[in-house]
Parts: structure tokens; C-alpha cells; sequence
């Protein structure tokens, strides 16, 4: 059994059991959540989003944290032009707990 679900204006597939980072929460560890933009979810026959409006999916916060620096590095050739920049991502670490449909 697994669901599509939207957090932070990303799509995922979760089952149960499963670890995935998604976009800053601000929640403590060990701190339950509750996802109710559910998309589809299929148990043997794929149920879309007018199936599953009372759907919803359970998980729990693991850590917060950030990502390794991506360098943005931008040159406009011939023209003595160019850009460096350096972005980090924060992110949560979740485990999904239960998916109730």
C-alpha cells in the first residue's frame, strides 16, 4: 500500500516505514504529524483525489537539519562577467507511520 501525498508544494509516494526529507517543518523530534493532502493512495486498486478526501497520512519527525552547500557558479564568456553563489537546503527528516485511507 502506498500514497501520493503533497507537502511543502513537492510530491511524494510513501509506504510505511519509509524516511524521506522534506522542506522545513519547525517541529521538535519525536513530534507527531499529520499529512491530510492525500492525492491518491492505491491498496490493491488506485483510489484518486475525489476517493480520498478523508484520507490522511501519519509521520513522525526524526531531526531537523541542512544540506551539504550547492555552489551556483554563473560566467558569461568574453564579457569579464561572472557569479558564485553558495545555497544550502533546510530540510526535516520524517518516517511515515500510517497511512489511514
Amino acid at each position: 500500500m502506498y500514497a501520493i501525498i503533497k507537502c511543502g508544494g513537492k510530491q511524494y509516494k510513501v509506504q510505511e516505514g519509509d524516511i524521506l526529507d522534506v522542506d522545513k517543518l519547525s517541529k521538535e523530534p519525536k513530534e507527531k504529524i499529520t499529512i491530510n493532502d492525500v492525492i491518491a493512495i492505491d491498496d490493491g486498486k488506485l483510489k484518486t483525489a475525489k476517493d480520498v478526501k478523508k484520507s490522511k497520512v501519519e509521520a513522525s519527525v526524526i531531526n531537523e537539519g541542512r544540506d551539504k552547500k550547492v555552489i551556483i557558479y554563473k560566467k558569461r564568456r568574453r564579457k569579464d562577467s561572472k557569479l558564485k553563489r553558495g545555497f544550502r537546503r533546510s530540510f526535516t527528516k520524517i518516517q511515515i507511520t500510517k497511512i489511514v485511507a
